[in-house]
């Protein structure tokens, strides 16, 4: 008979799924009279020490959980979705110490619509471990969404709107009357109100914004589901059309140099430009001075005028395959403010002098007037650099572009020495031709003359920091937290189940990463590791406290490139305004623009334009997708929830869901540890990572969802303990029959 322990009352404890009581925990131990009269000491005893807790249950407060374990129903917050598209939650009252535990959310069998972040549920809790619940909805707290996006079709007394968010399950009853004038297949603003037709959510149209099929709907879909400002005020608008370029006179003059601007062909702005020269030092011999020199934008924007409140409230520009909604209006941002050839331009612009290593040794910078000599891309410039030069870039061949990938290779040295994080994910590049109409998707490439430029960004970044910080400055910080340990453990375990062993310490550095990088480099596993470790990782974000920039590598870090589009850079301009007493248009001397709220602020509005400009991403290709509705794939697993499936193909990078209800019938279990599903009768699993072909059954522009079905049937459980090195699953036939 088992012995009365302090461990393994704690172990069944720390193990059950809800709180126990002295009943549970005798009858599981098979505990006799005599020590079930030493539990109730045992117990007091782990409660002193803060090892369990009481709570409530059966109405007694007798039974016991892990200390600090949530109450079997609690209110929760949705936060957003992991990875895997699993929606997050967390305890809205925590007395715990750190960070609560992780609370994933049970599928809705009611049908209702989809939980988002902010939204608050009473749920029923149900511990997995110390760290992990699973939670399904009781009743929801709190409003509806106050207005719904979607298309309008007419029906039977009346009408009923489609959601244009994936988050909106169902559809929308419009009474006779409150249509608004909507048309069939318009796309339409509606208003929910109380009480249900036809079991459905009534609602009134409250501004109709044209044809939902019209070419350029689908990212003014994006623009609504993500509240992007797309008017400026009227004053911001006169105050852009009234603005006159700064005189030469107080500037220093680069017109001399023959700078220049690269970037993409359907780029819309131009911020930078560089230029570079091989140092005749003798001292420093191998060495470069670079210049990167910066559009002015804070000449014209100054703190707390109209076009700096417009600027703030947008955080950042927001770019569309179709359109561009810009942080300024386009007389600064697509004129005055745009580096473009033959046109004298205020600018900031950094001197950097390195060493053949491309080791910083100084740098400089000065308010400047310039004039650039050429408007390249990235493509013009690399084809001019393997021998095939055009008539624009002939000329600057010797003189311009050889030096600049002379200096850049100075750069890449000292990138490799700090051992920077080097992810390599191909881009999806929506092609819409002039009508607004997609074309196609391709892969951008990825060259020697991108990371160029990318090389010269981070160097004149590093620079600006810099200056700041001897300046005693407060500064707009650009960091990046190293991963959080879990999530390498987790990334840890399916590299390994792929067949690469990550390194393991106690504090990872970038070069652990790359070194499976680059084992990858030639597999078919390459997008997807290169996937899986950018998903470990923490975001990158902006801060008033530095703690550094785990992916580049560098102990400080601010953005200062790219103002034209970013409010954080024209806050760094201003700050070396000031600091560096370089004239007007530096900071307010009672501004507190290097806060933590304004932080905040322009990181929320950064990850709204990500997530706005990934959903149209995601519309296009399903709009491309919707004439090869029966056609075969091949792709790979790239994520895996308890609902199905997430696959990416091959060919376009698009992303779609394989509906768990869609598998052959079993029962499936979702291994979230080793990131697979498992049929329990079958034996049979889905593995993230694993190669998968494909049929395309439904795509949706206008939610930019697709659903596939898997034509090929997975790795039974024992091959993909093969692969793994798990010991093989036990047969439970023979067992029974011994």
């Amino acid at each position: 008979m088992p012995l009365l322990s302090k461990e393994a009352v704690l172990a069944f404890i720390r193990e059950s799924p809800s709180r126990v009581g002295k009943r549970e925990i005798t009858r599981a131990l098979r505990l006799s009279g005599s020590d079930r009269a030493a539990l109730a000491a045992l117990l007091n005893e782990l409660e002193a020490e803060g090892l369990v807790e009481r709570g409530a249950g059966g109405g007694r407060g007798r039974r016991f959980a892990p200390w600090g374990a949530l109450p079997q129903v609690a209110v929760v917050e949705v936060t957003g979705t992991d990875a895997d598209g699993e929606v997050m939650a967390r305890p809205v009252a925590w007395r715990g110490t750190g960070e609560p535990p992780r609370i994933y959310m049970a599928a809705d069998r009611r049908g209702g619509p989809a939980l988002g972040p902010g939204d608050r549920v009473l749920a029923r809790l149900h511990r997995i471990d110390d760290t992990v619940y699973e939670a399904r909805t009781i009743r929801r707290i709190g409003p509806a969404p106050a207005r719904v996006l979607g298309v309008y079709h007419p029906a039977r007394g009346g009408g009923r709107v489609q959601p244009t968010n994936h988050r909106h399950k169902r559809e929308l009853t419009i009474a006779p009357g409150d249509d608004g004038g909507a048309q069939p297949g318009e796309l339409v603003l509606t208003e929910p109100l109380p009480g249900h037709r036809s079991g459905l959510r009534q609602a009134r149209v409250v501004k109709r914004l044209g044809d939902a099929s019209g070419p350029r709907s689908l990212s003014l879909i994006a623009i609504h589901d993500h509240g992007i400002p797309t008017e400026f005020s009227e004053a911001a608008l006169a105050q852009a059309a009234a603005a006159q370029s700064a005189s030469a006179a107080d500037r220093v003059d680069l017109r001399h140099l023959p700078l220049v601007t690269i970037d993409e062909v359907d780029a819309r702005d131009f911020d930078d430009a560089v230029w570079a020269e091989a140092t005749d030092d003798p001292k420093n011999p191998g060495g470069w001075h670079l210049v990167v020199a910066i559009a002015d934008v804070a000449w014209y924007v100054r703190p707390g005028d109209s076009l700096d409140q417009v600027a703030y409230e947008r955080g950042n520009s927001v770019y569309f395959p179709d359109r561009v909604v810009p942080m300024l209006p386009e007389a600064l941002s697509n004129a005055l403010c745009a580096l473009k050839p033959d046109a004298d331009r205020p600018c900031l612009a950094v001197h950097l002098w390195i060493d053949g290593e491309g080791r910083m040794l100084k740098h400089r910078i000065e308010r400047a007037v310039m004039r650039s000599t050429a408007r390249l891309s990235y493509g013009q410039v690399q084809a001019a650099r393997d021998g095939c030069p055009d008539a624009v870039t002939e000329p600057l061949l010797k003189t311009g572009i050889a030096p600049l990938y002379g200096a850049y290779a100075a750069l890449e040295k000292a990138r490799q020495r700090r051992g920077a994080l080097d992810i390599e994910l191909p881009e999806r590049r929506v092609v819409v031709r002039a009508d607004g109409r997609i074309s196609c998707i391709e892969r951008r490439l990825r060259l020697d003359s991108h990371r160029l430029i990318e090389e010269f960004m981070i160097a004149a970044n590093v620079a600006a920091a810099e200056i700041l910080e001897r300046h005693r400055q407060p500064l707009m910080y650009r960091i990046h937290d190293a991963p959080d340990p879990g999530k390498v453990e987790a990334l840890s375990q399916v590299l390994a189940g792929l067949g690469y062993r990550l390194a393991k310490g106690r504090v990872p550095e970038p070069r652990q990463f790359n070194h499976i990088l680059r084992k990858v480099v030639s597999s078919p596993e390459v997008h997807l590791v290169n996937e899986l470790i950018l998903r470990s990782q923490a975001r990158a974000v902006y801060s008033a406290e530095n703690i550094g920039h785990f992916g580049l590598a560098l102990r400080r870090y601010a953005h200062f490139t790219s103002p034209i589009r970013r409010y954080a850079d024209l806050l760094v301009h201003r700050a070396l305004i000031t600091s560096l007493d370089l004239g007007a248009g530096g900071l307010s001397p009672d501004a507190e623009a290097m806060s933590t709220a304004v932080a905040e602020h322009i990181s929320m509005t950064e990850r709204r334009a990500v997530a706005a400009e990934r959903d149209v991403c995601d519309r296009y290709t399903a709009q491309l997708l919707t004439a090869h509705i029966g056609a075969t794939f091949h792709g790979r697993i790239s994520g895996v929830a308890r609902f199905g499936l997430f696959v990416t193909l091959d060919e376009t990078g698009a992303e779609g869901l394989v509906p768990v209800g869609t598998l052959a019938a079993d029962a499936w279990r979702h291994d979230a540890r080793s990131h697979r599903l498992v049929g329990r009768r079958s034996g049979r699993a889905y593995t993230l990572g694993d190669a998968v072909e494909l049929r395309l059954v439904e795509a949706e522009p206008i939610t930019g969802g697709l659903i596939f079905h898997l034509l090929n049937s997975g790795t039974t459980w024992n091959q993909t303990a093969r692969r793994t090195g798990r010991k093989k699953a036990p047969d439970k036939r023979r067992r029974r029959r011994r």
